[in-house]
């Protein structure tokens, strides 16, 4: 079975960053000049559990043209400097470990979502793509959970809840974000250009696990990344994750969520993937 080296989405809730699916080449490739962080902003990554030994400072440009500087780290996550500070820490476990829950959910009347697919000039979803983002929708809605995603195609972004789009970027995966403070999902799903080749099953899980992200979960086996043949933890050393009630603990459980994916996906939510979107939602 072919590996295909892409993150996916975990059973913890996780704070306002972003974290994708991709292959070797990092995602978003760090520009000519890049800033160091501050000491401060180090210690900041070290409470919010996450590995510290590759991040910078970078613009990045979404799809409403928007240029902001994030913090990049582990060539996977990112987080908007500017709201940088208002992120909650982990919380003190009482082995001294910290959880990699926070408190950034989908709330209230923002669990009904407004998902475009975008078809516009220059990144429109190719139709592989939009096959995989409808079966991916419809995958949420028939859990008949609080959320409520409502998709159309289109280009008025600026209205929509949440985007998905292609970034006309080489291999598979994509990139997504974690809901905000103020309880909204994150708006922008990268999707990348090749994923269009590997059919809708894959580009159903793909576009799936970056939904995922939006609504707050990370990797199920953050700790090890075996699935893609690694053993690094995505977080600091030693942190260890609070489990969703009644699921699984193992980081070889079979899930949407696990941080590789091979190319004979069937896109599916797993038991445990329904347990837990049904815990939170």
């Amino acid at each position: 079975m072919k590996k295909i080296k892409l993150l996916a989405l975990c059973a913890i809730v996780a704070g306002f960053a972003t974290s994708c699916q991709k292959n070797d080449v990092s995602e978003v490739e760090p520009e000519a000049s890049v800033e160091k962080l501050s000491k401060e902003q180090i210690a900041k990554l070290n409470n919010l559990g996450v590995n510290t030994s590759d991040a910078y400072i970078a613009d990045f440009t979404e799809l409403d043209g928007v240029t902001q500087k994030y913090i990049f780290a582990g060539g996977d996550i990112k987080f908007p400097l500017n709201d940088f500070d208002n992120l909650p820490d982990l919380q003190s476990l009482a082995d001294g470990n910290k959880q990699y829950r926070t408190n950034n959910l989908v709330t209230g009347s923002n669990r009904t979502i407004d998902i475009l697919g975008y078809t516009g000039s220059g990144n429109a979803l190719t139709s592989t793509m939009r096959t995989g983002l409808q079966w991916a929708v419809n995958n949420y809605n028939r859990l008949n959970t609080s959320l409520n995603f409502r998709l159309t195609f289109g280009t008025n972004f600026q209205a929509a809840d949440m985007v998905v789009y292609n970034n006309n970027q080489g291999g598979g995966g994509g990139s997504a974000g974690f809901p905000d403070s103020a309880g909204r999902p994150f708006k922008f799903i990268q999707i990348n250009a090749g994923t269009s080749s590997f059919g809708n099953n894959v580009n159903e899980h793909v576009i799936g696990h970056e939904m995922g992200h939006c609504i707050g979960f990370r990797h199920t086996d953050y700790r090890s990344r075996q699935s893609c043949g690694q053993n690094s933890n995505e977080g600091s050393a030693g942190v260890g994750a609070i489990l969703i009630p009644g699921t699984p603990s193992s980081d070889r459980t079979d899930s949407i969520m696990l941080a590789c994916f091979s190319s004979s996906e069937d896109g599916e939510f797993t038991s445990t993937d329904i347990t837990a979107i049904n815990a939170l939602y």
